[in-house]
């Protein structure tokens, strides 16, 4: 019997994006996208304001950012996260990947124009996890036999399966630590 993995690595994301995370991210406000239930929180933020010594992002909002992060790592808000599965796990992986316009990731991160809002990031979310999924379903078997790149640094020898497992397990972890937030943010931790 011959297995189609291209559609099988894709289904086991997809489910989870239609079943679980992105219900569960509709009516996200603006309060809930910034809220942080700890002090010290790492978020998105207006450009100067800031928390972290070296911000990424290019736009009017950055993502509160130092390389490498400190230990323990910080406490990360909706917001932060979000952008996080946006940037860094599924646009830079998509261009790289499936489109003719790859990207360095340093030049990406420094560029990178983070989302003011939580419409504007669920709206993006939305067309970037569009553009990996049909990536990731177009793939042969040879293209997900072949290595990753370069542009992949730990990555660069593994098969493109690989990658497409650790980026099912991102946004898998990180949309259930944002569920997490929006049920403590619902159930009274924000008072």
């Amino acid at each position: 019997m011959d297995i189609d993995w291209a559609a099988q690595l894709g289904e086991q994301l997809d489910w989870h994006w239609n079943e679980q995370l992105r219900p569960r991210l509709a009516g996200l406000t603006d309060e809930e996208y910034f809220w942080e239930p700890v002090p010290g929180c790492w978020s998105v933020r207006p450009r100067g304001k800031a928390v972290t010594s070296s911000p990424a992002g290019g736009g009017a909002w950055v993502l509160d950012w130092v390389f490498p992060p400190p230990d323990p790592s910080p406490v990360t808000t909706i917001a932060w996260r979000l952008s996080h599965i946006l940037s860094t796990v599924l646009e830079i992986r998509y261009r790289n990947h499936f489109s003719s316009e790859p990207v360095d990731f340093m030049s990406f991160v420094d560029a990178y124009e983070y989302p003011g809002s939580a419409g504007e990031a669920l709206d993006r979310l939305d067309d970037v996890y569009a553009h990996w999924r049909d990536g990731v379903r177009g793939l042969t078997a040879t293209g997900l036999a072949r290595p990753c790149g370069p542009s992949e640094g730990p990555f660069a020898e593994y098969p493109m399966a690989a990658l497409i497992l650790h980026i099912n397990r991102e946004v898998i972890h990180h949309g259930a630590e944002i569920s997490l937030l929006r049920d403590l943010y619902v159930n009274g931790a924000a008072q």
